[in-house]
C-alpha cells in the first residue's frame, strides 16, 4: 500500500505547516492561552481565509471533499504549533455532526459559517457523571408546546465560552447510559438559562461546564431525528478520534526533536549527555514509539469516513490505544531525559508533554480503549 501523499495533500500540509511556523512561537502561543478567546482569533481567521477550515466539506461550502487523509494533514501540523484553535471541536466534530444529522436549513445556517471560519461550533457531549462514555447522559430535553425544555449539566466544553452554536446530547426517553432515547439539539450560544463557568486546561485550551436550567428550544432545534443520536455520536467522535491521533503524531515529532536537541548539547563531564549509552537506548524507544504511533494514525484516518462497522471501532479503538500509550512514554522518557528543565513553564517541552497527557484523556483514554477493542473481539 502506497501511505505517500499526493500533490493536493502535500500542498495542503505545506500551507499549513507555513502558516504555523509563521505565526505560532512559543511566546505567542501563552499570550493567545491568556486571552479572553483563549486563542488567536487572527490565525483562526487565516485559517478560513485559506481554506483550511473548509477542507474537510463539499465544494460547494468552499472545501475540496477532504476525508481522513486530508484531515490528518492539517491535524498533523496544528499538533507540531500546539495550536489552540477549536479545529477539532467545530470543524471535524460539530461540522460533521451536522452534516450527518443535520436538515437542510439546519445545514444552509451553520455549515456556511463554519466552513469558512466565521462562525465557531461546540460540542457538549460528556457529563460530570459519564467517564468517556457518551451514552450515560442524564441531561434531559422535555417536550413543550412546539419545542422542548432542556435541564441538566455538560462538561469540559472546549471552546464552549466563545462559540456561536453549541450542539448538546440531551434525552428525550429511557434511561441513563440507554444508547436508544438521546437526541441531539443546536442551541445559539446566548440562548437563555445557559450558564457557564469557565476555566483553563492544563494544556492551554480554555473549557467551561455549562449548566441548561430550564433552556427552552423550538423544535426545529433537533438535530436529526429524536431519540436516535447515539449512532451519529459514535460515527463523528471516530473522526475526531482519528484527528486526535493525526495531532498527537505532530505533537510527539516536536516532543522527540526537542529531546534530540537537548541530548546534543547538553554536557556532563565535558561531553554531550547523548553520548551516554543508557539515554541514546531511551531517544531510540521514543523514536520506536513515534513511528508505532504515526503508523497507527495512518490506518485510523484510513478508515475514519467508511461506514460505521465493527472493523472500523476495532481501528479506532487500537489506535487510539496505542497513540495514548506512545504519548505518556515520549512525555515521560522526555522530562527523564531533561531532568528538572523538562518540566518548567518557561521550555517549550514542558506544554507538549502536557498536550500529549491530555490528548490521551480526549475521547476515552487507552485503558478505556484498550477494553473497548476486546469487548468488540470478543463480539465477532
Amino acid at each position: 500500500m502506497d501511505f505517500r501523499l499526493n500533490e493536493e495533500q502535500r500542498m495542503l500540509q505545506d500551507t499549513v505547516a507555513r502558516l504555523v511556523r509563521g505565526e505560532y512561537s512559543s511566546e505567542k502561543r501563552l499570550e493567545f492561552s491568556e486571552s479572553e478567546a483563549g486563542f488567536s482569533l487572527h490565525f483562526w481567521k487565516q485559517l478560513g481565509e485559506l481554506g483550511l477550515t473548509a477542507a474537510p466539506f463539499s465544494e460547494d461550502l468552499g472545501g475540496f471533499n477532504g476525508g481522513g487523509v486530508e484531515v490528518q494533514s492539517v491535524m498533523t501540523e496544528l499538533g507540531r504549533g500546539l495550536c489552540l484553535e477549536p479545529y477539532l471541536q467545530s470543524v471535524i466534530l460539530g461540522g460533521g455532526l451536522i452534516s450527518q444529522a443535520g436538515n437542510v436549513s439546519q445545514k444552509e445556517a451553520w455549515l456556511g459559517g463554519i466552513a469558512s471560519g466565521e462562525l465557531q461550533a461546540a460540542v457538549a457531549l460528556q457529563e460530570p457523571q459519564s467517564f468517556y462514555n457518551l451514552t450515560d447522559v442524564e441531561t434531559r430535553a422535555d417536550k413543550t408546546d412546539g419545542g422542548y425544555l432542556l435541564n441538566g449539566r455538560k462538561a469540559v466544553v472546549i471552546g464552549g465560552h466563545c462559540a456561536d452554536v453549541l450542539l448538546v446530547s440531551a434525552r428525550t426517553s429511557g434511561d441513563a447510559r440507554d444508547a436508544k432515547g438521546i437526541s441531539l439539539f443546536a442551541l445559539k450560544a446566548d440562548s437563555a438559562g445557559i450558564e457557564r463557568r469557565i476555566y483553563p486546561t492544563i494544556d492551554g485550551f480554555k473549557g467551561c461546564d455549562l449548566v441548561l436550567n430550564k433552556v427552552q428550544v423550538s423544535a426545529e432545534a433537533l438535530v436529526g431525528e429524536e431519540g436516535q443520536a447515539a449512532g451519529v455520536i459514535e460515527y463523528q467522535s471516530g473522526r475526531a478520534i482519528a484527528a486526535l491521533c493525526a495531532e498527537a503524531v505532530g505533537v510527539m515529532e516536536v516532543a522527540n526533536e526537542l529531546t534530540l536537541d537537548y541530548l546534543k548539547q547538553r554536557k556532563q563531564f565535558g561531553v554531550p549527555i547523548g553520548k551516554f549509552q543508557v539515554l541514546q537506548h531511551r531517544m531510540v524507544d521514543m523514536m520506536s514509539a513515534l513511528e508505532q504511533a504515526r503508523s497507527m494514525a495512518i490506518l485510523a484516518a484510513s478508515v475514519a469516513d467508511q461506514e460505521q462497522s465493527d472493523e472500523r471501532r476495532r481501528v479506532l479503538a487500537a489506535a487510539k490505544n496505542v497513540i495514548g500509550r506512545s504519548g505518556q512514554f515520549i512525555s515521560e522518557q522526555g522530562i527523564q531525559s531533561h531532568g528538572g528543565i523538562g518540566m518548567t513553564w518557561e521550555y517549550n517541552f514542558a506544554h507538549y508533554a502536557k498536550r500529549l497527557i491530555m490528548i490521551n484523556h480526549q475521547l476515552g483514554d487507552a485503558d478505556f480503549h484498550l477494553e473497548r477493542y476486546a469487548s468488540l473481539l470478543q463480539a465477532s
